[in-house]
This record gives C-alpha cells, structure tokens and sequence, in this order.
C-alpha cells in the first residue's frame, strides 16, 4: 500500500474568503462569514487551534513561545506565468522568554495542563462575548464556571475583597462603618444615573442624572469630588472599572479614564453580579481554557460550510499580473487556492521577493506596526492563596508593588475543577502593559516575590507552630514562564490582519475590532443576525432575556468530557467529521 500524500489536496480550489490562522478574531470571522454564506477555507500552520488565544499543554507551550520568537528566512518562491507571488514568512510576537522549573513533578505531568497563551482572560457574565456566543450559536460547544473571588492589594500590601454588590459590601470585614456607607452611597449614585438614562430613552424626565460635565471629567476627578478615600478609589478605578494607568497621575498619564467611561465599566461589572444563578460572582471562565473559545467558532464556522485544514502552511499570496489585485495563496503543497478575500493573522507577514517590486506588497497588505508591549507570567503552584478560594482574581493597583509601578498588575487563579492543571496544583496567570521588557519584567517579578516562595520551608518543630500558623504563607512556585508580547492592531486592507491579543481582563475591545474588520469585508452583510442562532441544530431557541440566562446558566459547572479537541495530521475537515 502506498503512503498517503503529506499534503492532501484540497477541493474546491477556489472561496470566497480564506482566513490563515485560528485565533480568537480569525476564527469569529470565518463564523460570521460562513453564517453569511460565504465559501470559506480556514488555514492553519499549526497542529492546534487557537493560534495566540491557544490553550497549551506545557511542553507545547515553550515550543510555541519559542518557534513563534524566531525571525525566519524567506521562501522565494516561483509564481505562475499569470500571478506574482509574494512571500509569507512569520514575525516573532514573543521575546525575552524565561522558562524556569523548580520541581520535576510538573514536567511529570505535562500533558494534564492547558495553559492560555493569552492570560489572565475571563468573560464577564453581561459582557460582549457572552452576547456573541449566543447570537453565533457558538454556546453550544464550551462550558463555564464562575470565578470565585476577587482581591485587591491595599496601601499595606495585603490582599483585600473587592466588595462589588450592597450584600458584599455589608458582609466585608475590611471596611470601616464609614467606608462601607460611602460605597453604598456610590454605588446607588450611580444606580440612579443609569436608571435616569433610561428614563431619558423611554421619554420621561428624571433628575438623577450625573451632569455632562462631570461625564466629561476624568473619572478620579469625580470620585474626589464624591470625597472618596484612597482605598475606595483604587477598588472601584482598578478592580471594578480595571483600568490600567495610574489615574493620579495626572497629565503624565498615558490613558486617563473619563467617567462617562467609568459609569459604563461598573454598570458592565455590577450587571454581571449574580446575573447567573451557578455564578454568583461578575466573572466566568471556560473548562478546558481560554483556547475552548476560537475552537468553538472554528466549530460553528464548519457547521456552517468551512473547510478546516492544520499543519497546512501558506508560503506566498499571489497578486494577478496585469491588475496587480489579489488572486489567492500557494500552499507549502505546491498547490494554488483563488480566492476573493483574505485574513490573516499578525504573527504573518508579506514581504516582496527579489525578482518582485516592494511596491507590490502595499497593493495587497499593510504590515501593522507594534503599539506597545504586555508582559506576561504563567505560574504553577500546589496550594492556593486564599485556603476558600480555588479560583480568584487579584488586582496590584499601579504604585501598589513598588514606587515605580506605573500599571496594574492583574493576577488570574485558576485549579483542577477548570481541567486546565492536575489535581492538586493551581496556575497563576500575570499580566501588565509595559513599555518595554525591563519595565515589564519588574512588574512581573515585583507581582510573583509578592505572592509565592521559591523554594520549600524547613520543617518546624513544635514549638515554632503557632508561630507558622499565625506567620502568612506563601505558596511554593514550582515553575514559571516570562514572556514578552508585542501588541499589534488589526488593519483593513485588500488583505484584512487581525490583531493580537490585548490588555485587557475581557474580550469588548477585541470583539468591537474584530465587528469592524467584518463589517468592512461585508458591509451588506449582518455580523451574525439573531437568526443564526435560532436554528434546528441549536440547543438554544427562546431569544428572550430569560431564555438567555436561563440557557447559559445550564453551561456554567458543567464537566465536559475532554474528549472533543481535534487533533488533524494535514487532514481536510468539514462538519459532518468534525462535530
């Protein structure tokens, strides 16, 4: 019997949009296109999905890291009598990587972990993607479970709740009676604008509303006018509204929060509170990782007609010779694919061979630039911070780790009952926005000396143990992964980029980009109407708001089986053998 071709050809050879990579944006795109019944081929080089939203085993990670911090060479490849052909290489997204093990019982296991590339990330329990979940019918192939508590470091670097509804806020033992009314007394302030502007809409008059003047201000401005101490200041700026620059700044301030914006943060946040009765708390999580979440897209793009292919890598995009416009790709199999349109993901990029003019690559792509750096940390532990708490969120307020400390420092808890570690271990995720390694670096170790110990105590003798008991112990830090990740934008072109993952604690800001990027490859198509979720293969048929909660809350602490990541040797893959 002969051996099967490495590279199976793929039939049709000609789509209406191919998308190269399978992170979050890409993977949104090709559901949405799909759902607007676009032909659609999905490519990626890698054997997983998820691209740089992927959740990883360990070892798969740090050779990820790796391969993706490396600057390739160029393919030069030959075109056709009829196309150009320009080169597809990578571009290192990560750098000044730093991989350290304390204990060989984590390598031991491996394969029992699936770490985000992209962490901390949760899903806030009102926010965009739990709309867009259910509105692409995505919902149906992840599972949640909800974050149990949320710290934040105080003045005296201890670690503090954040107190985000009436209930929490009277049950909470580290306020002061006066702190505890001036909460509430904001918290109902607020109230009382939102209500007032809904009022406004439905044509009646109400008084309640914050001035525009004071929407207009700085969001610290209005809190000092409130007379609001430091301490509630920093819970509702950096815990609540998770803003990331100092705001007492000042002028030097790089993005200074306006209330407006602040309102509609804790509107978003205290909207999220208990909305689900198996998730009390504002913030989810998915089982199995962050890398559930493109896998789900990817999942409801082949419902709908995507051909899936891994391990299948582009090596040049071909321009037509007379217009100079966009034709198609030429795979690492020889073959060529046409296509209309085309997305690709940030971490490749266009670039002219020698026998091809630079000018040419500016008619099909526009490389995004760099806009700025995260610093991120993956950390494995065997116990937990809070002995109440298997997963939690903390927050470092800028200047709170150090002087210096000029952004906060997000730090995302999660254990075994999210399948993303062995039993018995804990992962820590840390992340800031930095200008540059040296910065990031320090936040990332000023955050991991705070938390955990780096090697094992000594024994104790009876006598010394009331002493330990009372003494606050850290838990012992058995590995860790440093990296540095560019931040790049998406860009509208003939060729559509992505962009990389962001800053941020949730995906709005991702979601709005990626709306746009779709709205203007198809701006006479809807960005999945409510329709495409209501049809027979869905679980999910009442489109009210009861139905909705209804429907995620029997999602949230769910199992799953672990079962159903597929796993394809440069396989070609539609629904029928996918789902």
């Amino acid at each position: 019997m002969a051996d099967p071709e490495p590279y199976p050809p793929i039939d049709p050879t000609n789509f209406d949009l191919i998308v190269i990579g399978t992170g979050l944006p890409e993977s949104i795109i090709a559901a949405a296109a799909s759902t607007a019944g676009k032909s659609v081929l999905h490519l990626d080089p890698n054997p997983h999905y998820g691209s740089h939203f992927s959740s990883l085993t360990l070892q798969d990670l740090v050779s990820y890291l790796n391969i993706q911090s490396i600057n390739p060479q160029k393919s030069n490849t030959e075109a056709s009598d009829r196309t150009i052909a320009l080169d597809v290489t990578t571009r290192p997204i990560y750098s000044d990587i730093e991989i350290c093990s304390y204990d060989n019982s984590v390598k031991d296991h491996s394969r029992k972990f699936n770490l985000d590339l992209a962490g901390p990330r949760v899903l806030f329990c009102a926010d965009l993607a739990v709309d867009l979940l259910l509105r692409s019918s995505a919902n149906q192939y992840v599972e949640f479970k909800n974050i149990d508590a949320s710290y934040v470091c105080d003045e005296n670097g201890d670690l503090m709740n954040v107190p985000d509804s009436k209930s929490a806020v009277f049950k909470d033992r580290t306020l002061k009676y006066s702190e505890k009314n001036q909460l509430n007394s904001f918290f109902k302030l607020v109230q009382g604008h939102l209500e007032a502007v809904k009022s406004v809409d439905i044509g009646s008059d109400d008084g309640k509303m914050i001035s525009e003047e004071d929407l207009e201000s700085p969001f610290v401005v209005f809190l000092d006018k409130m007379k609001l101490p430091p301490k509630i200041k920093s819970i509702i700026l950096y815990a609540i509204a998770m803003v990331d620059y100092d705001q007492d700044a000042g002028e030097s301030c790089k993005d200074i929060l306006r209330t407006r914006d602040g309102i509609d943060r804790l509107a978003l946040y205290h909207s999220s509170v208990g909305r689900f009765p198996n998730a009390l708390g504002a913030l989810i999580y998915p089982i199995y990782g962050q890398g559930e979440l493109p896998q789900a897209f990817c999942r409801r793009a082949a419902v709908k007609g995507c051909l899936y292919v891994l391990r299948m890598p582009v090596i040049s995009v071909l321009l037509n010779k007379d217009s100079g416009n966009y034709n198609g790709v030429k795979l690492v199999s020889g073959q060529e694919i046409t296509s209309n349109k085309l997305v690709i993901n940030p971490s490749f990029t266009i670039t002219s061979s020698p026998s091809e003019p630079l000018q040419d690559v500016y008619k099909v792509f526009n490389v995004g630039t760099v806009t700025g750096k995260l610093a991120r940390g993956i950390c494995i532990t065997k116990s937990s911070l809070k002995p109440d708490a298997s997963s939690c969120l903390v927050i470092y307020p800028p200047r709170s780790l150090y002087p210096e400390q000029a952004t906060s420092i997000r730090v995302l808890q999660l254990s075994s009952n999210l399948a993303v570690c062995p039993s018995g271990m804990f992962v820590f995720y840390i992340s800031v926005v930095c200008d540059d390694a040296l910065e990031g670096k320090k936040s990332l170790h000023a955050a991991i000396d705070n938390l955990f110990s780096r090697h094992t105590s000594s024994p104790t003798d009876s006598g010394s143990t009331d002493q330990t008991e009372s003494a606050k112990v850290k838990p012992t830090l058995l590995w860790s992964a440093l990296y540095i990740q560019d931040l790049i934008e998406g860009l509208m072109g003939p060729a559509v980029m992505t962009p990389t993952p962001d800053g941020n604690l949730n995906y709005n800001d991702l979601l709005h980009a990626t709306s746009k990027l779709f709205q203007k490859l198809y701006p006479d198509d809807e960005f999945f109407p409510k329709t495409s979720y209501t049809d027979s293969s869905d679980q999910f048929e009442d489109d009210s708001e009861v139905g909705v909660e209804s429907y995620i809350s029997s999602r949230l602490g769910g199992t799953g089986d672990g079962g159903d990541t597929v796993d394809v040797h440069h396989g070609v893959w539609t629904a029928s053998m996918w789902l």
